[in-house]
Order: structure tokens, then C-alpha cells, then sequence
């Protein structure tokens, strides 16, 4: 396991107030989310030396089945539930998500305070025998857990076999070096916290395959009757990422977004001016709309709900109608 350097927190800094003696921080135990709780920990004893922040380490729903498709046991909720409930008993403080595991509403009684700086944002074509996608030959299996990525696969590269592909990173690359797939498709934010960036043959541009709604950004959540954590997790906010993020959430958010649903959003910021590019799509690829849209910063929700609307006046209800129905 890669551990952070505590150089990444220099540039955090602390308000004046009296910071807690003890905070905890609930994490899934597979090794990115490990990464992840430890990353928020380094910075936390960065900006309070004086608190103790221990990690309460955990094994969600999500992580304990891994024989269907994540889309058919319930969702991405699988791997935050456990989480929260730490949170709501008092076990822990604060959970450390990756944002795009996040359910687009979070249940009664919890909310995100801040949301870290994103990551590489861009899925990652990751294969021991071919630099690209378009280097595959006919029939070849590529292993993804995403309907999102399958759709736009198949759509771009329709030859191609998709098969679901489960498990924490490790096993997912240990199933392509098995000879499994001829190639995945990964979260390139992933490969690189865990220092696995070579493994990468090419990365595979937001207009190719949209990413997924939060993809590369973290998300700390907290029990709503916790507002002092408000003031002690504010310097951990990166705004750039957390409006960008805000927008995407809301378009997914009014299309009834989730992992069962194909769909994905990307939002940059300019300036005080957000773009953000949406999707939504039939599993197989056949069906997709493509839609973009520019607004303020300031009315982040207000642009990913106009690009939702957007969708919807093309056809996306039809589309996702039939996800229903399917």
C-alpha cells in the first residue's frame, strides 16, 4: 500500500478555533479506500498536530459480494451503508467515499462537508498485450464493472466482448495477468494513488467515455448533528472540485442516476464559469444522448439540473423508461 506523503497537506491551514482531541475515520478496508482515510488522516494531523485521528477500518455490503454485477445486489449505497452507521452510533466521526460510490441522496441524517481535490478524472485502458482500445481485435473480452463504461465500449467499439469484472483493484488486475480478459477498464485515479501507474497502457479522453459523476474526487461525510465538523473539515475543500462535482451530481441526481442506470457527467471549471457534458444511454449502446452545458460556479446545481432537462427533452426518458422496464 502506497501511504501519502504528509507533503500533500502543506498547503492545507487551520482556522482559529479549539480543534478535537480525537477524531475517527470510518474507511472501507480494501487498499484504495485504506489509501484514501490515510490521505484525509495525514492531512487532519497536518492542520491539528495535536489531535488523535485513528482510522476505524471496515467491510461493507459491496465489498462481500462480488459474484454479480454490482447493478443487480443494490447499488453503490453497498459500499457507504456500513460506513454510516458508524457515523450514526458514534463509532466514528467522519467517512472518506470516493464520490462516485456515493448515492446521488444521502439518507436522513447525514451530509458531505467537503469534497478533495480531484484526482485524474479519466478511465484507463489497462491491458498486458494492447496500447489501446482500438488495438483489440474482434471478439476480444474487456472486463469492466460499469454499465456506464459498457454502454459507451459498446457503442464506440461495438466487436468487442464485454464481461462484469468485481472485486478491489488488486484482484481485478490479478484476473487480467491471469489471462481472464484481454483488457480492462479502470478509474486511472485509482491506479495512480496506489502507485500503479505504470500499469496503465493509455488513458481514454472524457469525449471517448464520459466519466462517472464524482469520478476522482473524494467526499468526507459526517453525521448531520455534527455541524462543529463543519468549521474542522472546511480546509480539506477543494472548490473547484466540489462545485464541478455539486453539478454533476444534480444532473444524475434528476435522472434518478445510480449504478443502474448508463450514465456519466464531467464538469471543468474556467474561471466563475462551469461546462459540464452529460450522458445517458441503453445498456447496449445502441441508444445514447450527449448533451453539454455552461453556467456559473455560483449555480452549480442549478446546471446540472438544466443539463438533465436538457437530456430529458431529447429522449432520455424513453431510454431510461426502458432501463425500468428491463
Amino acid at each position: 500500500m502506497t501511504t501519502p506523503p504528509h507533503s500533500t497537506t502543506a498547503k492545507f491551514t487551520a482556522s482559529r478555533f479549539t480543534a478535537p482531541s480525537k477524531l475517527v475515520i470510518a474507511s472501507r478496508e480494501s487498499p484504495l479506500a485504506m489509501w484514501q482515510a490515510l490521505h484525509i488522516q495525514s492531512c487532519l494531523q497536518a492542520l491539528y498536530p495535536e489531535t488523535i485521528v485513528e482510522i476505524l477500518g471496515m467491510t461493507t455490503t459491496g465489498d462481500q459480494i462480488l459474484d454479480m454485477p454490482l447493478a443487480k445486489v443494490g447499488g453503490k449505497g453497498l459500499f457507504v451503508k456500513e460506513l454510516e452507521m458508524a457515523l450514526a452510533d458514534g463509532r466514528a466521526d467522519l467517512a472518506v467515499h470516493s464520490m462516485k460510490d456515493v448515492p446521488m441522496n444521502l439518507p436522513d441524517g447525514f451530509m458531505m462537508a467537503a469534497t478533495g481535490e480531484r484526482e485524474d478524472p479519466r478511465d484507463a485502458f489497462v491491458s498486458n498485450d494492447f496500447a489501446t482500445l482500438e488495438d483489440l481485435p474482434v471478439g476480444s473480452i474487456v472486463g469492466t464493472s460499469s454499465l456506464r463504461r459498457q454502454s459507451q465500449l459498446q457503442a464506440r467499439l461495438p466487436h468487442l466482448k464485454i464481461e462484469s469484472l468485481r472485486g478491489n483493484l488488486q484482484t481485478r488486475l490479478r484476473k487480467l495477468d491471469e489471462g481472464q480478459y484481454a483488457a480492462i477498464i479502470l478509474a486511472a485515479a485509482g491506479l495512480i494513488r496506489l502507485g500503479l501507474k505504470a500499469r496503465i497502457r493509455s488513458v481514454i479522453s472524457p469525449e471517448q467515455s464520459i466519466p462517472a459523476v464524482g469520478q476522482g474526487a473524494l467526499g468526507i461525510e459526517i453525521n448531520a448533528n455534527r455541524p462543529d465538523l463543519l468549521t474542522v473539515l472546511a480546509p480539506l475543500n477543494h472548490a473547484d472540485t466540489q462545485v464541478c462535482v455539486e453539478a454533476e451530481r444534480a444532473m444524475s441526481r434528476a435522472l434518478a442516476g445510480s449504478c443502474t442506470v448508463p450514465l456519466g457527467a464531467y464538469a471543468t471549471c474556467d474561471g466563475d464559469q462551469i461546462r459540464i457534458t452529460g450522458f445517458v444511454a441503453s445498456i447496449d449502446g445502441q441508444q445514447m444522448l450527449i448533451e453539454t452545458a455552461s453556467g456559473s460556479r455560483n449555480q452549480a446545481d442549478s446546471l446540472g439540473k438544466r443539463l438533465a432537462n436538457q437530456l430529458l427533452e431529447k429522449g432520455a426518458n424513453e431510454i431510461l423508461s426502458a432501463l425500468d422496464g428491463h
